[in-house]
């Protein structure tokens, strides 16, 4: 058996007498260093801790490795600076164990690079599908009759498109040259179509503007015009106001100061209305009060038994609330006015009853029936007379039913008790 002890059991380093510092590298040493201002344990410790540097980056990429985020690429770019690091360190400790787990960490690496480069040419792929979306958008708006194009969404549509097409272009993956050229020659082509387009369709829109303004224009002039007219002015106005709905829109700041001006106009027509009817109310107090006190003397009617003498009193009131003249506002005359007719149509009533009970022909037929329910009564008293002598219950009931209803209508043609 050997009298050398296990490698793993051999430190990693040594320190001469002038304070030279070797590393062992398999079963050779390499000097790394000198230490002669310190002791040998000061001298290792100091290179020792190189290595213990060393080894955190090591680690570092290994974490990193682990906990994803980075790329493969800036992983094996940072794993290749460790390893001309490690590779003749000027450190003590376990060198080649070092390399090992930077090499086992770079073939991983390498598998990822694969993966990732397959990955970035899927994303390059999708980017330009997604470029040529926008593309497609942009296009679309462009081909749209220019007539049928609400502008103002338009505009804001292709602004989106646009500010995606630069979002990409920023934050995607760089797309190949000659694809990325011909892409956004498409889509610049397309902005500047829809540009045309809409600049062509606020000019056409402008002209027509024009002409609408100046047909409201001479509108608001001839409502002007009418302002010494007062209130005979509102049937001209209506007229002018008619024209206006069909006149068209001028644009809303044009639309919203010719408006401004014809309704000032119709306003001072209207608001001269307004004050005859104030004055025309005003004035309609005393009526009201008078009429009123017709109404309380129209009363009365109903109470006269005499409907000759009632329609005398009536007519005469009539006459003088005629005399009385219109009231104002409309309303308050339909008010007291409805109030009249039903004290009329109260007496009309009372006349149309009395005149059914006077008619000749009224009262003959009345008399005729009269005799035929006399008649009808006294045989159905006999009836019930001999029903109830015989005893029998159901024929007198049916007698007594019967005549009492004959009875009933007497009564009601004025014949009975």
């Amino acid at each position: 058996m050997s009298s050398r002890p296990a490698a793993a059991a051999e430190p990693w380093g040594r320190v001469a007498e002038d304070g030279t510092v070797e590393v062992r590298e398999g079963d050779s040493w390499r000097v790394v260093g000198e230490y002669p201002d310190g002791s040998a344990e000061e001298a290792l410790a100091y290179y020792e801790r190189k290595y213990a540097d060393l080894a955190s980056e090591v680690t570092l990429l290994e974490v990193r490795q682990r906990r994803g985020g980075a790329s493969a690429a800036d992983l094996r770019f940072a794993a290749k600076a460790v390893t001309e690091k490690i590779t003749g360190a000027a450190a003590v400790g376990d060198l080649a164990a070092l390399e090992a787990r930077v090499s086992a960490l770079t073939a991983t690496l390498a598998a990822a690079s694969e993966t990732e480069a397959a990955a970035a040419r899927e994303a390059v792929d999708d980017a330009i599908a997604s470029r040529t979306q926008l593309v497609e958008k942009a296009e679309a708006l462009a081909a749209r009759d220019p007539k049928t194009v609400q502008w103002k969404q338009a505009s804001a549509d292709l602004a989106t498109l646009f500010d995606e097409w630069q979002s990409q272009q920023t934050n995607g993956p760089r797309l190949p040259k000659s694809t990325s050229q011909e892409l956004w020659k498409r889509f610049r082509d397309a902005r500047a179509s829809v540009d045309k387009h809409r600049r062509e369709f606020y000019a056409e829109l402008d002209e027509a503007h024009k002409a609408v303004r100046d047909r409201k224009a001479a509108l608001v002039e001839k409502a002007e015009a009418l302002a010494p007219k007062g209130e005979d002015g509102i049937v001209a106005y209506r007229g002018l106001l008619d024209q206006w709905k069909t006149a068209g829109r001028a644009g809303k700041k044009a639309d919203d100061a010719l408006w401004a001006r014809f309704k000032a106009a119709g306003d001072a027509l209207y608001g001269a209305r307004s004050e005859r009817e104030t004055a025309d109310a005003e004035e309609s107090r005393e009526k009201i009060a008078a009429k009123r006190e017709l109404l309380a003397e129209a009363k009365t009617v109903a109470d006269e038994s005499d409907i000759a003498k009632a329609r005398t009193l009536l007519t005469g009131i009539q006459r003088r609330w005629d005399e009385i003249g219109r009231i104002f506002p409309r309303e308050a005359e339909r008010s007291i006015d409805d109030e009249l007719r039903k004290i009329e149509q109260a007496l009309r009533t009372r006349e149309d009853a009395d005149w059914k009970r006077n008619d000749p022909t009224q009262k003959a037929r009345a008399n005729d029936m009269t005799r035929q329910l006399t008649d009808a009564i006294e045989k159905l008293e006999e009836e019930l007379a001999a029903a109830q002598k015989k005893g029998d219950k159901g024929a007198a009931a049916k007698a007594a039913e019967a005549l009492e209803a004959r009875k009933g209508w007497l009564r009601a043609l004025g014949g009975g008790s």
